[in-house]
């Protein structure tokens, strides 16, 4: 049998009053939730909690497990008085090894850089919180892995990547990266890489340069990025790694292949040849190297690219911060107006290149509109202002020369910041000769805060490089 609403009474409320009234009653319900949620106040003593379990944990009050930590290798013994409930709140580890063992002891065995921090690894259990040391970054990460602690082991992985400029003693990049490489946390692994390959000048003058090792000296010469004064600057270091490590002699030889010949002035090569005990040792092994560097420098880009592939590293510039691959430039106050210099670089690091200038001017504007809004008829190095803009900075030959053929530029623009007490690179910024500027430059700064990390003493440090790349010319060599 079927029937509808209305069968069943023949005189129904209409709908629409019916939900209307119904509305009216969950508002005034709601508002009257409202008005008591805003009289609440939230009452916050979790600090005087963590200082009772601090207390509970120091003084080993209701005990119920000793964790004896000894030290690998050594008659060395700590004995913490700790609690059951609590280990096994914080660790999966710690609860099934207390579950699998019925007495009041539980036995630890900790290598010595872990059992130093082990006390601490545990106040963090109890309270949530740690002081950290840059030495002690790693046995408290080992400590986290270990007994599966993640909020700790993630933490102290962004301690790490936040510290690599901090001052320390013997250096601890290279320790970290070790590290890093060891347990597979890509992240930290390439943070530290860049780190090195950022700042591998002030690396190469520290006593951090010695302790690298052969696959990470490798990777770090393999790179373009590189910031640093000369390719002869490396090759000096890289003859004082070898002296002080004394590595296989694979290792120096895949080394010594990895330096960029064609970057080093010729009367510096020649000196080496001769001086250099490193190279006259090895001199078989990197000779085809040098006589192409030869090559390189005695005759003109446009010959050599008839024969010779350019596009290859040994013809590669790195980040050279000398005075012939460009130049420091201190914006003081960079939001109050655009500013601009000029700078000389030397054409090309080949020999007949050398002695030729090229200038080029630069352009930092604090409001400057991307170039797919700017009218087709301004002027490319004339700003249009707006409060709606962002930092931009413009690079430009102010003139052009037959020369320029079969050379194009890729210009970088390294930003200098203070970190952890010393000046290191805050960011590195990379644009083609195609392209008048980089359209990421400084997107993520705040340069109105007087405490930017991008900025020292309210101005902003930037190293502008441009580095000539050859190509080839004729594709079909003879």
């Amino acid at each position: 049998m079927c029937f509808t609403l209305q069968d069943a009474d023949p005189k129904p409320k209409p709908r629409s009053l019916f939900y209307c009234r119904r509305t009216q009653q969950l508002f005034k319900l709601r508002a009257q939730e409202v008005a008591l949620e805003n009289g609440a106040t939230t009452l916050n003593h979790s600090m005087a909690m963590v200082q009772r379990m601090e207390g509970l944990l120091a003084q080993g009050n209701g005990s119920d497990v000793a964790l004896r930590v000894q030290t690998v290798n050594t008659d060395e013994v700590k004995v913490i008085q700790a609690h059951t409930l609590v280990l096994s709140l914080q660790s999966e580890v710690f609860e099934e090894l207390l579950l699998s063992h019925n007495t009041s002891t539980l036995v630890l065995r900790e290598p010595a850089d872990c059992a130093a921090v082990f006390d601490k690894f545990i106040r963090y259990l109890y309270c949530g919180d740690i002081s950290v040391r840059l030495d002690q970054a790693i046995p408290l990460h080992k400590l986290a892995s270990k007994y599966r602690v993640w909020s700790l082991q993630q933490g102290l992985s962004q301690y790490m990547t936040g510290h690599l400029s901090s001052d320390s003693p013997t250096g601890h990049v290279v320790g970290w990266y070790q590290y890093a490489m060891q347990i597979g946390d890509a992240n930290l692994r390439d943070s530290c890489l860049q780190y090195l390959s950022w700042n591998l000048s002030s690396v190469l003058q520290s006593g951090e340069w010695g302790s690298i090792s052969d696959d990470l000296l490798l990777s770090l010469m393999q790179r373009s990025d590189l910031i640093l004064q000369s390719e002869l600057e490396l090759y000096e270091a890289l003859e004082a790694w070898i002296g002080q490590n004394q590595p296989a002699g694979l290792t120096v030889e895949n080394a010594l292949r990895q330096v960029r010949y064609g970057m080093i002035p010729p009367q510096h090569l020649f000196r080496l040849q001769k001086q250099s005990p490193v190279m006259l040792k090895y001199y078989e092994s990197i000779r085809d190297l040098l006589f192409l560097a030869f090559q390189f420098h005695s005759a003109s880009p446009v010959q050599l690219a008839k024969y010779f592939d350019v596009n290859c590293s040994i013809f590669t510039p790195r980040n050279y911060l000398s005075p012939s691959w460009g130049s420091p430039w201190v914006i003081n106050n960079p939001t109050r107006d655009d500013r601009s210099f000029s700078f000389q670089t030397q054409l090309g690091p080949s020999g007949s290149d050398a002695s030729k200038r090229v200038t080029w001017n630069g352009l930092f504007s604090p409001r400057w509109l991307p170039l797919s809004v700017r009218s087709a008829y301004t002027n490319e190095m004339q700003a249009t202002r707006t409060d709606a803009g962002r930092p931009r900075i413009i690079v430009t030959p102010a003139t052009s020369s037959p020369d320029f053929a079969g050379v194009s530029f890729q210009k970088t623009v390294i930003v200098t910041a203070r970190q952890g007490g010393k000046m290191v690179v805050r960011h590195v910024y990379n644009f083609h000769q195609s392209t008048e500027e980089a359209g990421d430059f400084l997107v993520e700064a705040d340069l109105h805060r007087r405490a930017s990390e991008y900025l020292i003493d309210s101005s902003l440090y930037l190293h502008v490089v441009v580095k000539p790349l050859y190509h080839s010319l004729i594709v079909a060599r003879k």
